[in-house]
């Protein structure tokens, strides 16, 4: 048997082994695999040679995403997807949009590149629509001079 193999069926004997945790957590016991294991070993390692000493941001508080809204059984395959670079289709069809919206606010009304914008914007949007996606934002320069225009009149 080749080491890689013998390390893998170590480590699937051991991957839901109850372990006592270690000196710092008073000796309480918790479920933790051996990966779990491995990567305290190597922090705690790290940290006693100092390799995590001056890094960027030491001392600052953490910017966590708020994953609240997501399941917590697919948090981990969502943050590897967009770690990834990876965005679902409702996000990549709004960031299109707002990208349309930019373009029409620069381009002259009257010109042709305009209309043929716009209508992929209308096109687009109706598809969100359908797909149940909200459009509000799309809207919002109509908002702004609706409420102007009433403002204006009291």
């Amino acid at each position: 048997m080749s080491k890689a193999g013998y390390l893998y069926g170590k480590i699937r004997l051991c991957y839901n082994k109850e372990v006592t945790a270690g000196e710092g957590d008073k000796g309480s016991r918790r479920s933790m695999t051996i990966f779990d294991t491995l990567a305290e070993r190597h922090i705690q390692e790290a940290l006693e040679s100092g390799e995590l000493q001056g890094l960027a941001g030491e001392g600052k508080p953490l910017t966590l995403d708020d994953d609240s809204h997501v399941p917590p059984e697919l948090r981990v395959g969502y943050r590897l997807l967009k770690n990834a670079g990876y965005l679902p289709p409702a996000l990549l069809a709004r960031q299109e949009a707002v990208s349309l919206t930019e373009l029409l606010s620069a381009l002259p009304p009257d010109s042709a590149e305009y209309e043929q914008t716009n209508k992929r914007l209308r096109l687009l949007a109706l598809q969100m629509q359908q797909a149940g996606l909200n459009t509000d934002f799309l809207y919002h320069r109509y908002h702004d001079a609706i409420q102007q225009a009433l403002n204006k009149n009291k």
